[in-house]
């Protein structure tokens, strides 16, 4: 076994890949950039060094990690998910500095992270495919592939992963805008223009499979997870086993996982993933690095995937039939700093307070406590509520039970509408697809009307609103009363709630509107000039924050006279976008 482990990620999964560590008797490293000097993956740690990097962020800066792997004397690196994980550079760049990348080799990982060539490998191992083209395409000839293929048609980034760089077309006319999307997203993201086209599979469940490869040749598979509830084409819950797939689907679709792991000559923990439609299954992409999801195979299966991944690393060799024993059902949640009434935006600020559920069959992988940062700089996940019952009627009963319990106060979270979902009747019969969420928007819609106890909000009277929730006992029984007070009142006191997706502006006394960003950001593209006319919601900028492109719009009609921002700066919350003069006075210019 190794010496010490640095993990080059941070929050839940670098706290959970520490635990593991533990658990190994291996002491872990932590790494964190500016201001995250009392985050749970360091307080954690045995031992925690900030990343001396002037990069925007430090996590990717590869010279400033192996810099304190030499100092620490550290001889492995596992990379969790997200950031570097599926780096092919940052693996060898390990390898040649002399530490153990915990994941697979550079190969593997350049083969199955560019989607074209996956899709040729899949193809060269027997692993079904959704119809689509051989390469990257071009504008020039695309509407004749797409005719060929049959419409809907899916443009996809070839570098892409994450809903990033993907567009649908309908139909011949949508075509040009797809492609231009798709390219563009792409570029931004992956520095990687390139696009090749699918067929669009309209309402598919999203099915992968856990595979797990030695450096002895050995590959087994543990099972599937359902991932079809998503938004954006990102996963929000998982579970284990599908409640849909029949005994030889599965079969067949494990076989198929390890026929591609076995053609890259994979090594470590890897996730195939596919879609599944009429009993049909075709390979979408393969994920080289541990997922988001792993909790709930390892629930079915006994299995700690992360310590696998580590004992791998070191040389192990597992057996044929490691983790083929699997019992119950597992359900997971992702817990986001989220609201989702404005389509799942991603928040950021402070935990005011939480409660943290338990229990039988309960368990909560995450960074949620009181006092703790949500930062705009990174991803929105702030953890992953799991639970697992002997069959699915008891996780989902377990699910509903936890989120109950779970309440997290000070900024908007997913919980609420996971509650919704788990009491829709659809998920509960298990008959759900991608589309769920566009299909039943109730439980959306539904989520505003939840309050942290689960609880149905009481509906507000004419010219009332709510002002705050107390607690009284009145004759030895305690109620949970809401009060309201009149609307004026409350909204005269009450600060205005900021969405990632708007601007918040201020109108001056000659008429102009000055624009600031509500979060902090990469500004990803500036839509007008100065002098531009423009009108209420006109797109001003877009700035990036938490891997979400968040549009800053002008409030009221105007003229451009004044522009802050430019393509590719960062813009702090609060910091002034543009200032728009006012209809009148643009007209009298």
């Amino acid at each position: 076994m190794f010496s010490k482990i640095l993990v080059a990620n941070r929050g839940e999964i670098a706290l959970r890949i520490m635990r593991s560590c533990r658990d190994l008797g291996i002491p872990s490293v932590a790494v964190y950039a500016e201001g995250e000097h009392e985050a749970p993956h360091v307080r954690y740690a045995d031992e925690a060094w900030r990343i001396d990097s002037a990069a925007p962020i430090p996590y990717l800066d590869i010279e400033a990690l192996l810099q304190i792997v030499s100092d620490t004397g550290t001889d492995a690196i596992h990379p969790g998910y997200g950031f570097l994980s599926e780096n092919a550079g940052f693996a060898r760049a390990c390898a040649d500095a002399g530490v153990t990348f915990v994941g697979p080799g550079p190969e593997a990982i350049s083969a199955m992270g560019d989607k074209i060539q996956a899709r040729e490998l899949a193809r060269q191992a027997e692993v079904p495919l959704v119809p689509g083209s051989d390469g990257a395409v071009e504008p020039d000839g695309l509407e004749q592939i797409a005719d060929s293929i049959g419409y809907p048609v899916a443009l996809k980034a070839a570098a892409g992963g994450g809903g990033r760089g993907f567009r649908v077309a309908k139909g011949p006319d949508e075509l040009d805008d797809a492609l231009a999307g798709a390219t563009g997203e792409a570029e931004r993201y992956f520095a990687d223009r390139r696009v090749f086209i699918e067929r669009y599979l309209e309402a598919p469940r999203h099915v992968e499979i856990q595979v797990l490869a030695d450096s002895h040749g050995t590959v087994v598979a543990l099972g599937e997870r359902d991932c079809s509830v998503q938004r954006r084409h990102q996963k929000l819950i998982e579970e284990a086993p599908s409640p849909v797939l029949s005994d030889e689907l599965r079969s067949n679709m494990e076989q198929a996982a390890i026929q591609l792991a076995q053609a890259v000559k994979y090594v470590s923990a890897g996730t195939v993933e596919f879609l599944v439609e009429n009993d049909e299954f075709f390979f979408l992409e393969m994920n080289t690095r541990i997922q988001v999801e792993h909790p709930v195979t390892e629930l079915i299966t006994g299995v700690d995937l992360v310590a696998e991944q580590i004992r791998i690393a070191s040389g192990v060799e597992i057996s044929p039939d490691f983790g083929q024993v699997r019992a119950g059902h597992a359900i997971e949640c992702r817990i986001n700093a989220e609201d989702v009434q404005a389509n799942f935006q991603p928040v950021s600020g402070t935990i005011s307070a939480c409660t943290i559920p338990g229990g039988p069959g309960v368990r909560l992988d995450g960074v949620i406590e009181a006092g703790g940062v949500v930062s705009p700089n990174f991803d929105s996940l702030l953890g992953k509520l799991v639970t697992w019952g002997s069959d699915r009627d008891q996780a989902l009963r377990r699910m509903r039970r936890a989120l109950s319990e779970l309440q997290i106060s000070g900024i908007p979270t997913t919980t609420s509408f996971h509650r919704q979902v788990m009491a829709h009747p659809v998920f509960e019969k298990g008959t759900y697809d991608t589309r769920f969420l566009e299909r039943y928007t109730e439980v959306i819609e539904a989520s505003s009307k939840v309050d942290d106890i689960g609880a149905p909000v009481a509906t507000q009277s004419a010219g009332s609103d709510a002002a705050e929730s107390v607690r009284v006992e009145v004759n030895g029984r305690r109620f949970d009363v809401r009060v309201f007070r009149p609307q004026s009142e409350s909204k005269s006191k009450r600060p205005p709630a900021l969405s990632a997706s708007r601007s918040t502006a201020a109108i001056a006394p000659d008429g102009s509107e000055s624009i600031v960003s509500p979060i902090q950001g990469k500004v990803l593209s500036v839509a007008v000039e100065i002098g531009d006319v423009v009108r209420a919601g006109d797109v001003i900028c877009v700035v990036e924050a938490m891997k979400m492109e968040n549009e800053i719009s002008a409030g009221r009609d105007g003229t451009v006279s004044r522009l802050e921002v430019g393509t590719g700066e960062t813009v702090e919350s609060g910091a002034l976008i543009a200032i728009i003069e006012s209809g009148e006075a643009a007209a009298d210019d």
